[in-house]
């Protein structure tokens, strides 16, 4: 048997009412790919926290290759040649790549000399691993899957021989996972530790060695990869049968909803990212656009939802025209019936310093619903928020509690069910379901369905193929800021790649 990486015993962890961790017990061991899987708020990102130095376990022992440790801090678990590659990347935007690697690692007094001494290692660790990106590149200028690459970077030039990766695909296409699992494996030859928190199943039984799985705090179960199945390990996530295929009837399209002609939008650089575009969302039906993340799709979506102004084009709504290429106002259009679940929670769903009551109306707080004469009616909106948490399975199940505190895929429910819940006409949708569980997906799978079928019109952006191909009557396909391709609901994921990886449509035909 190999030696144990790491050992963790009867880590308990608390806040305030909720036990995060109860009775934690497992080892990993070297030079393997552990999975581990549960639903969100079962207690996995908390686990690793711990193991980092973000957390303090309240009780319990931890030993990493067979000798007790104390980590109180990240600078602890770095110097015990643990790494951590976040959900959400810990990167400085306006700083280089580069600059990101040795912030905080510098080896001389003079930036300069710490620079050209880096320099030199990231070619190596480019090389051997296969993690190639530009050094001076500025982050914020560099697609999600190179920014994971810098943070895959930045944990191995610290030396990091235990790499935690937290839900590292949910940001990633498919081409950019494959990548990734290609670096996991190379990274697992050469005896790095590789423990993988993730929601997909797939991608578990793809590339993990062993998986263990957590359901409210515990871990339930420890499986042999290849001795188990997805629907094995998702009935132990959730303590039932989970439905992994979406169950829908035919469409019966209508009136046409949502109506973008011509639509041409460019990015803060003045580089034009949507080109030229139509769509056309009908009354009853889901339109899914695929598409590798960066070739215009989410700067489709904003000009859409009056987040960002277009050069040229027109869009409808019901047949009325939305301004915009001047200034559109999300907030009328919220009224005129489109809601927006946008890509990125943090930096536009959520405000996570806020109350779950608070965020749960965010947009929509001028309602008569939520309003006592002129003022906030605060009874009623948290009583609207904890109606929400029991339809949406929001864990915890605390209205009062800061978002922040909530994990990404219990953030995510928080806007789904905000925006869901008010019944909108038209429903625009980024990442439905990114970060989240299988028996959350399962659950939000089926209400997108349901509004379709009370004759919504939905508009699906995704970068998971599955996705895309489960829940869509219509799918366009977006390259290089264009529209490619149309496919109906039965496109091959083979089809779909093709026309994603910018082969014209009557070549991917073929």
């Amino acid at each position: 048997m190999a030696q144990a990486a790491i050992e963790l015993t009867g880590i308990n962890k608390s806040f305030g009412a909720v036990q995060a961790n109860r009775d934690i017990n497992l080892v990993i061991e070297r030079g393997t790919i552990r999975g581990i899987v549960g639903e969100n708020g079962a207690g996995k990102s908390t686990l690793m926290s711990i193991l980092y130095g973000f957390y303090q376990a309240d009780s319990g022992e931890i030993k990493v290759d067979g000798k007790p440790v104390s980590i109180k801090t990240p600078n602890d678990a770095i110097a015990l040649g643990i790494g951590m590659v976040h959900q959400h990347f810990m990167l400085v935007e306006n700083f280089t790549v580069i600059e990101n690697v040795i912030l905080g690692a510098e080896s001389e007094a003079l930036l300069n000399k710490s620079i050209a001494k880096a320099r030199s290692e990231l070619e190596r660790l480019e090389r051997e691993y296969g993690l190639e990106v530009d050094p001076d590149a500025i982050i914020e200028e560099l697609p999600v899957g190179l920014q994971q690459r810098v943070e895959i970077l930045k944990a191995l030039y610290r030396g990091a021989e235990i790499l935690i990766l937290d839900e590292p695909t949910g940001v990633l296409t498919p081409a950019e996972a494959d990548h990734l699992f290609r670096i996991l494996q190379q990274l697992k030859e050469q005896g790095k530790t590789i423990v993988l928190i993730t929601h997909k199943l797939r991608e578990i039984m793809a590339i993990t060695d062993t998986v263990s799985v957590m359901r409210q705090g515990t871990i339930v179960a420890t499986r042999e990869t290849a001795g188990t199945t997805v629907e094995e390990l998702a009935e132990l996530m959730v303590g039932r049968r989970v439905l992994l295929q979406v169950e829908k009837g035919e469409a019966s399209p209508a009136e046409v909803k949502l109506a973008v002609k011509g639509l041409t939008v460019k990015d803060s650089r003045g580089v034009t990212m949507v080109d030229d575009v139509s769509v056309d969302v009908a009354a009853g039906e889901i339109v899914g656009i695929a598409g590798v993340a960066g070739n215009g799709q989410s700067e489709l979506i904003e000009a859409i939802c009056g987040i960002r102004r277009a050069e040229s084009g027109s869009v409808l709504l019901d047949g009325k025209p939305i301004d915009v290429t001047g200034i559109a106002d999300p907030g009328e259009l919220r009224d005129r019936g489109l809601a927006h679940v946008p890509e990125d929670r943090h930096h536009v769903g959520l405000v996570l310093a806020f109350e779950e009551n608070e965020n749960s109306i965010l947009g929509y707080h001028d309602k008569p619903l939520y309003l006592k004469g002129p003022f906030l009616n605060i009874d009623a909106i948290r009583n609207d928020a904890r109606e929400k948490i029991e339809k949406f399975d929001i864990r915890p199940g605390d209205c009062r509690l800061r978002t922040a505190n909530f994990s990404g895929g219990n953030q995510q429910k928080i806007v789904l069910a905000r925006e869901m819940e008010q019944d909108p006409g038209v429903l625009v949708v980024g990442q439905p379901t990114r970060g989240v569980d299988v028996g959350a997906i399962e659950f939000i799978h089926k209400q997108l369905i349901a509004m379709r079928d009370r004759g919504k019109a939905v508009l699906l952006i995704s970068v998971e193929l599955d996705e895309i191909r489960s829940l869509s009557d219509r799918i366009l396909v977006m390259f290089d800021g264009r529209i490619v391709g149309e496919r109906g609901a039965e496109a091959t994921e083979g089809e779909l790649g093709l026309l994603m990886a910018g082969v014209e449509q009557q070549e991917a035909a073929e």
